[in-house]
């Protein structure tokens, strides 16, 4: 039995090691090549996790600790590999899982309620940064395909099998699902053989065992899911079996892993959908999902990616040994020998992420005897034309691709074109988002520009959903009684239950601000949103709006909260623009 490092001298990490929304984790290890001189660089490890209806989709990151996450690339990174245009908010790509296998990266994952081509796709890549594959399409029902490389099997490694769970039917109970085999061709990118139902759950009566993924380990092969919905009752339990069909056994310790016994108040809650990996010094770990409410059962900041030890004993797994719960921190992974000048490869020029969301040094190393903590974040974005006519790789979009954007039609500016889409639409609104990461926060976006009418909006938002979101945007108030034109104002909106309602609005003029840039400001305080703008006497609040609303045990789905630019013509086209000179989000 392989136990973590311990002792008081232990170096030790922060959870979560990718904080925001990062739901449905899972992970491999490519080994480190052979150099020229006879030794080894390092194990690469690369994770991949859900992005529903955010484009691009599907972020990869790649660490040599387990703890430094670099993003480099998406694994949908082009319009024509996927049709997101259509899916509700909570649609779109569902887990995914990632593999390495003879040089090739593979990801599997569900695309669910699009009205164009859905349902399991694969797609491929020599380079996790890209590009990758257009999707290779595969039958069968239900979500969260997973493959599994038999390369210990009695065919010498060559055959492949995918796994997903789907609702039983017949099921003995609503809400009963189950874990299906089939064998994957790759070559004709198809699955042949016959079907095996694995695994219908640990518990009698337990929702939604999902999320399935297979191992062999020693002489067994291993089936982990998750059961119980991925909210406060989610938990994590494994079965296993002689052959990778079956027939599989419950571990009698079932569930390995869950947090619903600790209470809402507990710090971490709702923890599953894990995946394991093993590093070259024989350690096991679990990278899973988890969410931390605060301010009341809250968790903003969506399903986050945590990590914990793994040991096995009398053949089967325990998750975080004495102590039975994903705690704030472990003793850091022991990934093996460190070799002189075997820094992380860089990708993309990304910047890395350390635990707790901490951006870090891109080598991959951990500098000095300390342990890894988190501290304050800046993150600044000037757009000054050095990256070209490209965003970061933390910036996403609703649904599709579209370029309402750009880096170039105004240097060292981000424009914004006012679509006629709103937040409130299934549609591709004029919204640039990165996920908030933080409890406590502060993001300014200084935005220039001249509204025309009522109608047109610009500033920033905070977007749970269609349903559930707050804006702060510079407008131009209604035209006076004897036809006189408004001025400027700041209005602040928030929508939730079918509702979009003004919470507060001021007169930009009042505060010196009647023409040119303004930075508009979201101060977030725990669940207290404070909206305003930046003055030369400081910042002045508009309104204040309580956060948890924005959170999906009161607004519904799977998401947290994304937060960014944002411009609209609320249903009309206009010629006007916005141009954001800068956007700032700091850690409180």
């Amino acid at each position: 039995m392989v136990r973590p490092p311990s002792g008081p001298a232990a170096r030790t990490f922060a959870n979560p090691v990718l904080p925001g929304t990062h739901p449905d984790p899972s992970i491999c290890r490519v080994p480190g090549a052979t150099r020229a001189d006879g030794t080894l660089a390092p194990d690469d490890y690369y994770l991949v996790t859900s992005t529903f209806e955010y484009f691009p989709g599907l972020p990869v990151f790649h660490s040599r600790d387990l703890v430094t996450w670099t993003p480099v690339g998406p694994a949908i990174h082009r319009t024509d590999q996927v049709d997101l245009s259509s899916v509700p908010s909570s649609g779109g790509l569902y887990a995914a899982t990632i593999r390495h296998h003879a040089g090739t990266f593979y990801v599997v994952t569900t695309l669910v309620h699009t009205q164009g081509q859905g349902g399991h796709l694969l797609v491929t890549a020599t380079d996790p940064a890209g590009p990758w594959s257009a999707p290779v399409w595969l039958e069968g029902d239900g979500i969260d395909p997973s493959l599994f490389f038999d390369t210990a099997g009695p065919d010498d490694g060559a055959r492949v099998w995918l796994t997903a769970t789907r609702l039983a039917d017949p099921g003995e109970w609503e809400g009963q699902t189950e874990v299906w085999l089939r064998e994957l061709d790759l070559a004709a990118g198809a699955l042949v053989g016959p079907e095996r139902v694995l695994w219908r759950g640990a518990l009698h009566g337990a929702v939604w065992a999902e999320g399935p993924h297979l191992y062999r380990v020693g002489d067994h092969y291993y089936l982990l899911a998750s059961e119980g919905g991925t909210e406060h009752q989610h938990a994590v339990s494994v079965a296993r079996a002689d052959a990778v069909t079956g027939p599989y056994t419950g571990n009698p310790a079932n569930p390995v892993l869950t947090h619903r016994h600790l209470g809402r108040d507990f710090p971490v809650v709702g923890v599953g959908h894990g995946d394991l990996v093993e590093t070259a010094a024989g350690e096991w770990w679990m990278v899973l999902l988890g969410s931390r409410p605060y301010g009341g059962y809250f968790p903003n900041l969506g399903r986050e990616t945590f990590l914990a030890p793994v040991v096995w004993e009398d053949g089967w797994p325990v998750v975080a040994p004495g102590v039975g719960h994903v705690a704030g921190s472990f003793p850091l992974p022991d990934v093996g020998a460190r070799l002189p000048g075997a820094g992380a490869a860089s990708r993309g020029g990304a910047s890395a992420q350390r635990a707790g969301g901490v951006p870090g040094d891109a080598s991959g190393e951990t500098p000095g005897d300390a342990s890894v903590e988190a501290s304050a974040v800046v993150v600044r974005e000037t757009f000054d034309g050095t990256s070209g006519d490209a965003l970061g790789l933390a910036w996403n979009q609703v649904r599709t691709g579209d370029r309402f954007w750009s880096l170039t039609e105004r240097p060292g500016h981000l424009r914004l074109a006012l679509l006629p889409a709103t937040l409130s639409d299934v549609a591709t609104p004029a919204f640039l988002a990165r996920r908030q990461e933080h409890r406590d926060v502060d993001l300014t976006v200084r935005v220039d520009v001249d509204p025309a009418g009522p109608d047109e909006w610009a500033g920033l938002a905070v977007r749970q959903s269609e349903e559930a979101w707050i804006a702060a945007v510079v407008t131009r108030a209604a035209p006076g009684p004897a036809g006189a034109p408004g001025g400027r104002e700041v209005l602040v909106v928030e929508r939730f239950g079918g509702e979009e309602v003004v919470v507060g609005r001021a007169a930009l003029g009042s505060l010196g601000l009647a023409e040119g840039p303004v930075d508009v400001v979201l101060h977030a305080a725990g669940q207290e949103y404070a909206f305003g703008v930046e003055t030369t006497d400081g910042f002045d609040a508009v309104a204040t709006v309580h956060g948890g609303r924005l959170s999906s045990p009161e607004a519904g789905g799977f998401l947290g909260v994304w937060l960014g630019p944002y411009a609209t013509g609320r249903g009309t086209a206009t010629a006007t623009v916005a141009d954001v000179e800068r956007v700032e989000y700091g850690e409180l």
